[in-house]
Parts: C-alpha cells; structure tokens; sequence
C-alpha cells in the first residue's frame, strides 16, 4: 500500500509553536487508517483457516429449530463401558410399534401402550434413544456423551421396568450419522465439504463421517449405555451415507478410495454388534425398502442387503407404498417384482408383497443371515398430492400385516411419526375382534 503525503504533524513542531495540519488533511488521515482497518479484516476472514470456522449456534430440522450447545470441541473419544457378559434377551417374534420419546414418558400414555399391547398382537414397542436431531433422549452417567443428552424420558429404568413387566419388548431407535447435535460438538468427526467445513443436506443438517472411527466410537458407546439401561435389541437407522443435497461437495478424503460405502457400513455394523456383544441386547438396522428391488449398493449410500444381513441380527426394510416412485414423479412410476405401480401409495397390500417376495428370493440358502422384519406404512402421505395418495386407517395398516404373513414371514413394526398414534389403537381393535 502506498505511503499517504499528507504532511506530518510532530509533537517538537507543535510545541514550537508552529501551525498544525488543516482540517481536510486530518480527515484524509483518519479515511486511510479506517481502511487500512477494513481491509486487515477482510484479509484475516478471507484467510482463515478451517479449523476457526465459527460453528453454528443453531440449524433447522424438520421447520424446526435445534440449537446447538456452546461447547468446547473434544478432543479426547468417548469412555468405553466395561460390561459384565450378559445372556441374550430371548428371541420374540415382534409385532411393533413405534412411540417418541417424549410421548412414552408420559404415565397415562405409557399406560395406555400396556393396554394396548395387553389387548391385542402388538407385544414390541420401539423408543428413540438417539432421535433425528441426534439427542440422547435420556440421562447417562457417562460425561464423555452427557453433553448431547436431553430430559425426554426423565427415568429410562423406571419406563423399562414397567414395560417387562407386562411382557413387553423393548427396543432403542438409535439415530447414527445423521446428528446436527454431535457434529456441533464435535466438528472433526462431521462429513467435510470441500472447503474444509462442515458438509450439510438438503435440510442445512450435518452427518457424522461413516468412514471415522471417532463416529464409530461414540455411536457404539450410546448404544452400550442403551443396552445397560435395559433395552432387549438395538435398532440402528440412518445407518447409511448421505442421500439428498450437494452430494459432490463432499470430500471423503482418502478414505473413499480405500473402501467403498458398503464396505464402511458393513465394518461398522460388525463393530457395534462386536461392542454390544457382552450385553444381553440383540442388534439391528432400518434400511430402505427400495435396496430390495436391485442388487448392490442401488442408492450408493453403502446399504446391500446382501451384505447387511450378515452383520446384524435383524434388518428391517422400510417398505411404505408412499415412499416408492410414483407416475408423478417419475412418469412412469415402480417396477416391483417385473409389475409396475403408477401409483404404489394406493395398492399397499401388493406393494409390501411384492417387495418382500424379492427379499425372500434373495435369502441365503445356508440360513446364515438376518431375521427380516419390515416396517409398514401408519401415516397418511398427503403431500404426494391428490390423486397419488389415500389415507391411511387400520384396514390399509392390515393389508400391509397380511402381506408380511403371506410372504412367509411374521414379525412387523408399524411407523407413525406424526404424533397421531389413534391408528395403532384402531389397528390394535381390529386384531382382538
């Protein structure tokens, strides 16, 4: 930068007696110095490195907003849990429904689950330990992850007690790589975008990195906490790479060049089974329903099930008719087991069928793989528009039931995220009639 001319004014001159500069030079003075100023600044953000990325306080989920607690990145990984080896939960043939956390820990709805499994085949119940926007949902003594905790089930013992004691299965929703929350905390183990920061989808929301061990860790040490606190089965879901958004800003490292998605996902799902395998709860992953219609890793987010069903005890796709293509979307809509669905949301029982007649072809002959347990559509998809859905009541639940029946297997869970749970009861009548 060039020196300014502005003649200079000194403290001997002055106090000699002679003129000080004239107004206009003083301002020019103080303009070069403020842009001195703002140009220092400009170059320091310009320049800054990765690593003082200022992480965001907050980001948003679902249109809602979850805020992101000011804490100091760690360093160090997550304790590891001694456990005392522990016999396996007896196996159940699960007939299951999923309830938030926040909803369960209500008493007089608690009770009103007991009821319901008491008068009907339901006899499973699925909570989220890890929800969607990656807070533990319960207390732990483990400082290590404590700050990711929340006060949703305020006595995680005490709601697990009171579900044995009517003989009632329990199982932990476990939310893996997605986690706004943890990569907040913990930036260094979030998926990098090619600017060195925090990669995030389509929704503004960070994924923990599938390939980083340190991921893996912590992932594994709430899931040990979730079986200590009594949970029969371990449900993992996002168990998977990202799917939506600017998927070529994302820079994997090296670590993509060593080992495909599949290859990471498979290890890791090996990894938590090997972690919880002194504790007495069972292990098992949510992947989508569309990976049954093609083989390999169809959607390139490392989910083959082929593969997957060697590394957990349970695998449960996710078939809702409204979730498959449909002739809006696509023009031409699902092919599933060589028939096409123009619009799938209106034929379930045909849709749950046909998708799990190709998973049972696929099955291996020796037997060695997972127990298949699907879950089914309780939830109305109005916005797929008028014309391309219906809604949902208890017959349309019971068609998809007697799908998984007549396919050969017997275990289910139904999915009602909305908070509109009225469905599961009337399913519930249905079945004790």
């Amino acid at each position: 930068m060039a020196k300014p001319n502005n003649r200079r004014v000194l403290s001997s001159d002055a106090k000699r007696g002679r003129p000080r500069a004239p107004l206009a030079s003083v301002l020019v003075v103080l303009s070069i110095i403020i842009a001195c100023g703002v140009f220092l600044g400009v170059r320091y953000l310009w320049n800054r490195t990765p690593e003082e990325e200022i992480v965001e306080p907050e980001q948003t989920i679902d249109n809602q907003i979850v805020k992101i607690p000011e804490i100091t990145p760690q360093s160090e990984p997550p304790v590891s849990i001694d456990v005392t080896p522990q016999p396996k939960t007896p196996a159940v043939k699960v007939k299951g429904v999923f309830i938030d956390a926040w909803t369960v820990a209500i008493e007089d709805r608690m009770t009103s689950f007991i009821e319901l499994c008491e008068t009907s085949e339901i006899n499973a119940i699925v909570i989220d330990v890890k929800d969607d926007s990656g807070y533990i949902t319960f207390a732990v003594d483990n400082e290590s992850i404590s700050a990711a905790c929340s006060n949703a089930i305020p006595n995680i013992k005490h709601l697990i007690s009171r579900f044995k004691e009517h003989g009632i299965y329990t199982i932990a929703r476990l939310v893996c790589f997605k986690d706004p929350l943890w990569c907040g905390i913990n930036p260094g183990l979030a998926i990098q975008n090619t600017r060195g920061a925090a990669w995030k989808d389509a929704n503004g929301i960070s994924w923990l990195d599938p390939y980083n061990p340190g991921a893996w860790e912590y992932i594994a040490t709430v899931a040990q906490e979730a079986a200590l606190a009594g949970f029969d089965e371990i449900q993992l879901d996002y168990v998977r790479f990202p799917a939506d958004g600017n998927l070529s800003e994302i820079n994997y490292g090296k670590a993509e060049s060593e080992e495909t998605k599949s290859e990471a996902i498979c290890e890791f799902l090996d990894y938590i089974r090997s972690e919880l395998s002194d504790t007495s709860a069972w292990v098992a992953a949510d992947v989508f329903g569309i990976i049954a219609v093609a083989d390999g890793d169809f959607e390139g987010i490392g989910q083959d099930m082929d593969a997957m069903m060697q590394n957990v005890d349970y695998i449960c796709p996710m078939i809702y008719p409204s979730h498959f293509a449909n002739k809006r979307g696509n023009g031409v809509g699902q092919i599933i087991n060589d028939i096409l669905f123009e619009i799938p949301d209106l034929e379930p029982y045909k849709v749950v069928y046909n998708i799990l007649q190709l998973v049972k072809d696929r099955l291996p002959e020796d037997g060695n793989y997972a127990v298949v347990r699907p879950y089914l559509q309780a939830f109305t998809a109005s916005y797929l528009g008028d014309g391309y859905y219906q809604t949902y009541t208890a017959q349309e639940v019971l068609e998809q039931i007697q799908a998984v029946y007549d396919s050969g297997f017997d275990e289910w869970i139904l999915w009602n995220h909305s908070g509109d749970y009225s469905i599961y009861e009337n399913v519930g009548s249905l079945m004790s009639s």
